[in-house]
């Protein structure tokens, strides 16, 4: 098989698919599909019309190979290429074995009926997917289109914007955009009562407080944590020389609280983190913060480098903020960096400040000794209480 057509269909079905894309899908050998879409073509003899697999990320290589020789169409809802198959597809056949046919997406119809011009509006996926990544999205006036997963999604967002103080925002479930059965409905989170359309786009127009913003340095208070975090000063400082960029993988190494590794990840919606993290109770607490901050989609590993770095995905930085006198970690970081890779490393320690100074001595890069003090109260006066001090040691791999 050469080449797999995608052909995005809207609301209004066979109908509005343009008439040469019509002949596109009626000369197809087999059509490949959601049960509803395949419903929506009329019978062509002779043509095999095959549903998707369940699971189809695990199923879809198999069925792909089945199919070599024969003219292939595969339908999608709309746009293919927004939270759709087209996407699932390019990521495994590559760009020239797969064609794209969009159709007007979901989110281009929200759009044009509220009046939301695209550069004031953010896009949300909870397709199989939590609902806690609307939290990085929370602020006062924004907007979001939500692409939903079914009709209860309505109801975890509501939740969710209630339980964060955003249950005056307003909520528009968009039903059926497209199709003649057309619907919007108007409410507020707190006001909120199903059902909901199944195939709905929620907008939300965000009544709340300000929460946390994207910058790093978030206040220490936002996160649960047993004492093991870096406070915000110095982790503002890691992150500046960790230097965050979209698709970006962090290795988070004795990551205690997940601080780090939850703040790149909201730099941006593709970076990613992989926490690793020995104590049992620490893992699971990285996992809650992460999920109350935005970003459920962190990685925890638990177990203790260097043994438990073996056979993760290369990260483009890594943070040490635990574990570096442990023999093999440096060593185990430096090697697994991509070329152009950062590694950043804190101590407070004598015994991890003599690590540091070493591996400055041997690799070069940068030392930095951070102090910072905080006013506080001194009787019925105000003076400056000391935090312990944090020795940083940040590198770039050459390459």
């Amino acid at each position: 098989m050469e080449l797999i057509d995608v052909v995005g269909i809207g609301a209004d079905g066979w109908d509005g698919v343009p008439l040469r894309l019509r002949d596109l899908v009626t000369g197809a050998d087999v059509l490949l599909g959601g049960e509803r879409h395949l419903a929506l073509v009329p019978p062509i003899d002779a043509q095999e019309r095959l549903p998707w697999p369940r699971p189809l990320r695990e199923a879809l290589p198999g069925l792909i190979e089945t199919l070599h020789g024969r003219r292939v169409v595969a339908l999608a809802s709309g746009d293919p290429l927004v939270s759709g198959i087209g996407t699932t597809l390019l990521g495994l056949l590559g760009p020239d074995r797969v064609r794209i046919h969009p159709a007007v997406s979901s989110v281009a119809l929200a759009r044009g009926v509220l009046g939301w011009p695209a550069e004031t509006t953010t896009v949300v996926s909870v397709v199989g997917r939590e609902v806690a990544l609307l939290a990085r999205e929370l602020a006062p006036g924004h907007r979001v289109l939500v692409l939903s997963s079914d009709e209860h999604t309505p109801d975890a967002v509501a939740a969710l914007l209630v339980e964060r103080g955003y249950g005056a925002s307003v909520l528009h479930v968009l039903g059926d955009l497209g199709a003649p059965e057309q619907s919007h409905r108007t409410t507020t989170a707190q006001a909120w009562q199903g059902p909901a359309p199944r195939l709905h786009v929620l907008a939300l127009d965000l009544v709340g407080p300000p929460l946390a913003g994207w910058s790093s340095g978030l206040p220490d208070d936002l996160y649960e944590h047993d004492g093991q975090l870096s406070k915000r000063d110095v982790r503002a400082s890691a992150l500046a020389r960790l230097a965050p960029s979209p698709g970006g993988l962090l290795w988070d190494v004795g990551a205690g609280a997940g601080s780090v590794g939850i703040e790149w990840m909201r730099a941006h919606p593709t970076c990613r983190t992989i926490a690793i993290e020995g104590n049992p109770e620490r893992a699971a607490r990285i996992a809650r913060n992460a999920a109350a901050l935005g970003v459920p989609g962190l990685r925890v590993v638990e177990g203790r480098a260097p043994e438990a770095l073996t056979g993760l995905t290369a990260p483009d930085a890594v943070f040490v903020g635990g574990g570096a006198t442990v023999p093999g970690v440096l060593a185990a970081c430096r090697a697994a960096l991509r070329p152009g890779g950062r590694l950043v490393v804190h101590g407070v320690t004598l015994e991890t400040e003599q690590v540091l100074a070493r591996s400055y001595a041997e690799h070069g890069g940068e030392l930095t000794r951070l102090a910072v003090e905080t006013a506080a109260p001194v009787g019925t006066f105000t003076g400056w209480t000391p935090a312990r001090a944090v020795t940083q040691w940040a590198w770039r791999k050459q390459g």
